[in-house]
């Protein structure tokens, strides 16, 4: 059982140090809205990706079925995945969700599908995104989320047997394009 508070100075220390950690992580949150900005990632920038990313999605044949069967309305899809990757991208808290669950609950995704999801996602970066620190982040990121959600649909099916098939016999997704 934690010690008591003894007196005021311990409240202040404890308090000195959230205030701390509070404008530590306002620094960090700075800094990445800085960097985004260096580079030419906004919200504009974001939006106009994700539109025309989901335009191609809509009418891919691997990815096409499987959001038509769950994306009931894209005028209410889409601005969550703006959010999504404004929150990936530029700062955090533009999002608030459970992707992962989202994604094992589908219950049929395979590597192909991320990997369909990576190409689709590369060819949109390329053909939209001028700046190529811009391009290079979206893509690690989208490489980064794509290897996490992958990870975690296997975890589900298998556990860590699954993960311990994937790293033998199945080349992890690249965290670089």
């Amino acid at each position: 059982m934690p010690a008591a508070l003894n007196d005021a100075n311990d409240l202040h220390l404890i308090s000195n140090a959230n205030m701390t950690a509070t404008a530590h992580a306002e620094r960090i949150r700075a800094a990445k809205r800085a960097e985004a900005h260096e580079v030419g990632i906004d919200d504009t920038s974001i939006s106009l990706l994700v539109d025309r990313f989901y335009d191609r999605i809509q009418t891919d044949d691997l990815l096409g079925p499987i959001f038509a069967q769950h994306v009931a309305d894209w005028s209410q899809h889409l601005p969550r995945m703006k959010g999504f990757w404004a929150s990936i991208m530029i700062e955090p808290g533009h999002f608030s969700g459970s992707p992962m669950q989202k994604h094992i609950a589908l219950g049929i995704l395979t590597k192909a599908h991320f990997d369909r999801w990576l190409a689709l996602w590369h060819e949109t970066v390329t053909q939209n995104v001028a700046s190529p620190a811009a391009a290079e982040r979206f893509h690690t990121s989208a490489h980064r989320i794509a290897d996490s959600l992958l990870t975690g649909v296997l975890a589900q099916r298998g556990g860590l047997a699954a993960l311990r098939v994937r790293a033998q016999k199945l080349a992890p997704l690249e965290t670089k394009p």
